[in-house]
């Protein structure tokens, strides 16, 4: 989810206010997802690196998390979407939000709609050294490691592969985003910023998604001589 900040710029405007604005657009998103029968919908709230903004960004946006997530708990269970949070082990996150976190996992826990995770505090680099502490620990011999056993470390192993990636605002990086889960996703970069991203623009996303052939490596049918 990104622009926020070049979105307040361009309306000389602090940081802040577009992480502010961007609230609606995260709304707006769940609900076309949800419509359109999205079953795995994944958000990247806030990265590893994130840490390194300025003290007075941060404590705004874990202000502005902690008031989005309690605004819109009733909601979210409402609509039958089950709520996870990937990430949050750092000891710098205010207690406070953490359990906000854990409350509205446990809320909507039992909900069997839309998966809805919210990556906060998360680096795809992260995991993957802990899958890999986690193998260690359970004795696993080294020739006996297969990327199922790999993968079943990893938090949430439940969470099927990244069919689609979005990254707005033209920007075309990965940012250390689920990378185990992403290695053969399609990727879309709209130019819109983030917080004026809506509902026509995720639609169009997911309409080019599904023009695309996924080859995973091989050769379509019907291609290349082959019958």
């Amino acid at each position: 989810m990104d622009g926020n900040g070049r979105w307040a710029a361009a309306r000389s405007l602090p940081r802040t206010e577009g992480h502010r604005a961007a609230e609606r657009t995260v709304i707006d998103v769940i609900e076309a997802a949800r419509s359109a029968g999205v079953e795995w919908l994944s958000l990247y709230a806030f990265s590893t690196e994130n840490w390194r903004r300025p003290d007075g960004e941060v404590d705004y946006l874990m202000r502005l998390v902690r008031r989005v997530v309690r605004k819109h708990a009733p909601l979210l269970h409402a609509r039958g979407i089950r709520c996870r949070f990937l990430g949050v082990s750092d000891p710098r996150i205010p207690p406070a939000l953490t359990r906000d976190f854990t409350d509205l996992s446990t809320l909507t826990g039992r909900n069997r709609g839309m998966t809805l995770t919210v990556a906060f505090d998360h680096g795809g680099r992260g995991d993957i050294v802990a899958a890999a502490r986690s193998l260690i620990r359970s004795g696993v011999p080294a020739d006996a490691v297969t990327e199922r056993s790999f993968a079943a470390h990893l938090p949430f192993p439940d969470t099927p592969d990244v069919d689609l990636v979005i990254r707005t605002s033209g920007e075309q990086r990965i940012s250390n985003f689920m990378l185990w889960q992403v290695a053969y996703a399609e990727w879309v970069f709209p130019p819109v910023l983030w917080p004026d991203f809506r509902a026509p623009h995720f639609l169009e996303c997911l309409h080019t998604y599904r023009q695309r052939q996924r080859r995973f490596g091989g050769v379509l049918p019907k291609q290349n001589g082959d019958s």
